[in-house]
Order: structure tokens, then sequence, then C-alpha cells
């Protein structure tokens, strides 16, 4: 199970890896002439609009011009009074019509304003024009081509008016243009299915229609995003009250009166764009995906082979970790000799006393009393218990070195670490180490083989009481195993002693076979490194913190079994 999830984890890396280093060139390659792609097509379409709103407003302030001109040539041809007579200025209208069918009407104005002939639609004649804005403006400039307003006609219109200086008085000539014929010219602007031109006054009233909604007179809700500068032509990027988004030009003419914005739908301006990067986005699609599916092949392929090598490498482990037993098993031999003699001393001093009591009873002739028969069957049975001791450790010593199969299984530590710390004890308690057990009751299961487990402790308890020996000798030393959960559904367990240490050097080579700090015929070097394969392949991990003369501390984190307690 942790084999499958190291290879699982080792397949997620690779993939990982092999999809990001082709992939991340490949992206920044796209990304890179996609901007630079797009980025000439936005230029060339912001070009081609601003040349359109360039001809236009050209056009427009021709049509103006020529307007002007038009009433520049009567005011100087005709005098007030030859244009004051009503059948005069029907002829000059006549022949202004026939110039340009824009013109709506033809009036003069002496310098009270009123209004002494006229030739038009509308009743106009008598009407007195003093106080009207045109007329003001006209009087003090000379020309006035005034914004599109009602005026005594009720109706859209907006004229063009000149005053003339003829001795002491001042008059003025006016015409009004047709409004919608001037509003149809604006709007003949095409870009695309969805440009449109239209034509504001300062105060963001509308001097045209607009085809997508927008009457003479009505005030424009996006005004005030289109003055934001003077410059001559602005382009950008804007949304309306009505969150549609448009690709917007605007220019200013007749002296900065009117704002020409000529406007389309984003999407209609951009549609080049937008066909680009769809093509772009297809080829990232089948390239990238091409990248993936060469990735995974390549992967499983390079798993199929690992998996091949680590099924070789586990036989060669398991031969390893039989010679580690072997070395622990031989180790540990002085110790167990100790526990035996110990067990047959005992023995001895009791067969001893029993000599001695039977001694006595023969002397005495009290060879049947209750209390010497009792004493003499409580040394009996002291005798059996050392010996069922002595069979006790030498049955442990047996199972620690025989072969056996690894047979995974739930490990409770409460009760798994204070059994295998038994075994050392003793031999702790010998050379005056005390031994300290802080096992958290909550300690999770852990799932693994006992066996191989206890051959990592045992040997980090030999370890930690061989460098405990060194510093102290028989006295003073602490020797503190404890367990509990780590988090993110890890067991922790934790050898501390206070014994020599380890250097720093040492440590970054403690693991390596064969490398060891004992002097020669104390280790082989196989221990360390055997139990960091173990705790590895249990999926776990074992790290060394030790600092040179104050003490080592080895801990092994494990994942947490599926079962609970």
């Amino acid at each position: 199970m942790e084999k499958e999830q190291r290879h699982e984890k080792l397949q997620d890396m690779i993939l990982v890896c092999m999809i990001l280093v082709p992939l991340v060139p490949f992206l920044l390659t796209v990304l890179i002439g996609y901007y630079y792609f797009t980025s000439a097509l936005e230029n060339r379409t912001v070009s081609a609009t601003r040349r359109i709103v360039d001809d236009h407003r050209h056009m427009i302030d021709f049509f103006l011009q020529e307007r002007k001109a038009d009433l520049e040539f009567i005011l100087h041809s005709y005098d007030f009074e030859y244009l004051s007579q009503q059948e005069n200025l029907l002829k000059v209208f006549e022949r202004l019509q026939i110039k340009s069918n824009t013109f709506v009407d033809l009036g003069v104005f002496n310098q009270d304003g009123v209004h002494v002939a006229y030739q038009g639609p509308y009743k106009l004649t008598g009407r007195i024009y003093k106080d009207e804005d045109w007329f003001s403006e006209v009087m003090k400039k000379g020309y006035y081509t005034s914004d599109i307003f009602l005026g005594f006609r009720r109706v859209p219109h907006f004229v063009i008016a000149m005053a003339k200086q003829e001795g002491p008085k001042t008059w003025v000539i006016r015409a009004t243009i047709d409004t919608y014929m001037f509003s149809d010219m604006v709007k003949k602007v095409r870009i695309g299915k969805t440009g449109e031109a239209y034509l504001l006054n300062r105060e963001g009233i509308f001097q045209t229609e607009r085809r997508s909604g927008g009457n003479i007179l009505d005030h424009d809700p996006d005004f005030a995003k289109y003055i934001k500068d003077d410059s001559e032509i602005k382009t950008f990027v804007s949304r309306d009250f009505q969150n549609f988004e448009y690709f917007v030009a605007t220019t200013w003419l007749k002296d900065k009166e009117w704002l020409l914005v000529v406007r389309q739908e984003s999407g209609d301006a951009f549609s080049d764009l937008r066909h680009a990067s769809y093509l772009i986005l297809l080829i990232s699609v089948v390239g990238g995906g091409a990248i993936l599916a060469l990735a995974f092949f390549l992967t499983n392929r390079i798993i199929e082979r690992m998996i091949k090598t680590d099924m070789e490498k586990d036989r060669l482990k398991e031969q390893l970790i039989r010679a580690g037993r072997l070395a622990e098993l031989g180790e540990m031999a002085a110790g167990f000799a100790h526990e035996i003699n110990n067990p047959l001393q005992i023995i001895k001093s009791e067969q001893a006393l029993i000599k001695m009591i039977l001694s006595e009873l023969v002397e005495k002739g009290l060879i049947n009393a209750p209390e010497e028969m009792a004493e003499v069957e409580d040394s009996v049975d002291q005798i059996e218990l050392q010996v069922n001791r002595c069979s006790a450790i030498t049955h442990q010593i047996l199972k620690f070195g025989r072969k056996s199969e690894i047979t995974p299984q739930d490990i409770d530590l409460t009760e798994f670490i204070p059994d295998v710390t038994h075994m050392v004890s003793n031999k702790a308690g010998v050379n005056g180490v005390g031994v300290r057990l802080e096992i958290s009751d909550n300690t999770p299961l852990v799932h693994g083989d006992a066996g191989q487990l206890q051959q990592v402790l045992i040997n980090l308890f030999n370890n930690a009481l061989d460098a405990i020996n060194e510093r102290h000798g028989v006295q003073g030393g602490e020797l503190m195993i404890s367990s509990g959960p780590d988090g993110n559904n890890m067991v922790r367990v934790s050898v501390k002693d206070n014994g020599c240490g380890i250097n720093t050097e040492d440590q970054k080579k403690i693991f390596s076979p064969f490398y060891t700090t004992k002097p020669v015929g104390k280790g082989t070097g196989l221990g360390l490194s055997v139990c960091y394969g173990i705790i590895d392949a249990m999926g776990g991990s074992l790290d060394v913190a030790s600092e040179k003369g104050l003490g080592t501390t080895f801990t092994i984190r494990l994942p947490a079994s599926i079962n609970k307690r």
C-alpha cells in the first residue's frame, strides 16, 4: 500500500515535470505571438477608425464652410435695401436652393433684431430676435453657426448667420439648414455592422440622430466619458449606460463647439482580433493536448520501469534487513547474557538457602515443621519463576533472530513500545540509564510489520545507550521514548538521549549504508541505513536532531492507520 502511494506521488511529480518543461516555453511562445499579432490587428483597427473619423470631420467642416461661403456671397453681392424686398429675397433664395437643397429658409434682420424679410415655410416676418442667443452672438462676432434649438417655430433646427456693416447700421442675414438632411449626412458613416456617427454639443445634447437610439435635443448619458480631453482625435473602449461595450473615436469641430462621436460595438470592431484569438486558442489546445498525451505516455513507461526496478531492489533489501538483524543480535548478545546470568545467580542463592534450611532442620530434628517447609516452598516457587524468566528472554532472542515473512498489520504503539523497551531495560539499568516513557493515550495505530518496527526501535535504543555510556559511564544517563499524533494524519515516535551527540558533518551521512561513528568492531554501519529503509517502505520518515556533547533525538513519523483504536 505504502509503496503504491509512493509510486503514485512519484508518477505525479514526473508527470508535472514532463508537462511543465515543454508546456511553459510553448505557452510563452503562443502568448508572445498572440500579443504582437493582436497588437498589430488592434493598431490597424484603431488607425482605420481614426482615418474615417478624420475624413468625416473634414466632410462636415467642408459642408459648413460651403454654407458660410454661400451666405458671404449673398452678403457681399446685395445690400440691405435690396434684400429687404420680398420678391428680391425670393429670387436670391431660389438661387441659393439650386446651389444646395439643405437651405430651408432665408431671412434678413435689421440691427434691432426685427425680421424685416423672410422666405421659407414659416410665418416669421416681423418677429423680434434681439434677445435670442444666436442674434447676440452674430452681432458680436459677425458670423455664427448655432446649436440645434427650437426657436419660434418649435422645430429642431440650426442656423448660419452673418452680419454686415453698412454705414452706421448693421444688418444680418440668416439661413436655416435642414436638420434632418444634415443628420443623415452625419449618420451615413458605415463601419462594420454596428458603426455609427453623431454630433453632440458642449452640454452633451444630440445635434444629430443616433441609429442605436438618441433623438435630436436628447441628452447623451455617456457624454461625460467623451470629454476627458480636447485632443484632436481620441480613441478608447468604453461601456455605455446599458453596459454594452463600444470602441469609440471622438474629435471636436466647429471651433470645439460640436463633438463628433464615431463608435462601434467592440465585438464588431475587433472581429478580426476575435477570430485570430479563436485560431490561437485552437492551436494552443491542440498543442497542449499533444504535450499532455506524450507526457502521460512517457510517464507510464518510466513508472513501469521503476516498479520493475523496485521489485529487484526489494529482494536485495530483504537480504540487507536480514544482515542487519544478525548484526544487531550480535551486539545484543552481551546484554542478553547478563539478562540470563541474573536469574541463574538467584537460582544458585536460593539453592544455597534450601541447603542451609534443610541442615538446620536436620540438626534440630524439625524436618516436618510447617514454617520451615513454607520457606522451602517459597524458594522452590522463586526458582520456578526465575527459570521461566530465563525461558522468556531466550524466546525473545530466538524470535528476533528468526527469519520471517513481512506481515503488515495494525500496531498499537501504546502497548508495542513498552514491550520493546522492556527488552533493553535491564541493559539500561546496569549502565545506570534511567528510561522514561511518555506514551500518549491518543496515539493512533500504525500499519506495518511488527518485527521490522521492533528492529528499528531496538537499534535506536541500543545506539542511544552506547552514546549515553560514552558520555556518562554508569551514572547520569537518561533515555526518553515518547509517542503521539503529529498532525496531517501522521504519528510521531521520538527516542531522545543525553549522550555524546553527533556532529553536523556526521548527521549528513548517518543514514548512508556502511557509515558509522562507532569505533572499529562496535558497529557495521548498516543499522541506521536499514532502519531508514524500513521506515521509508512504511511510508514514513526518520530524522535526526543532535548537538555534540548534549544529546540526540531520532524522530520517526509514520502514517496513521485508517483503522481507529
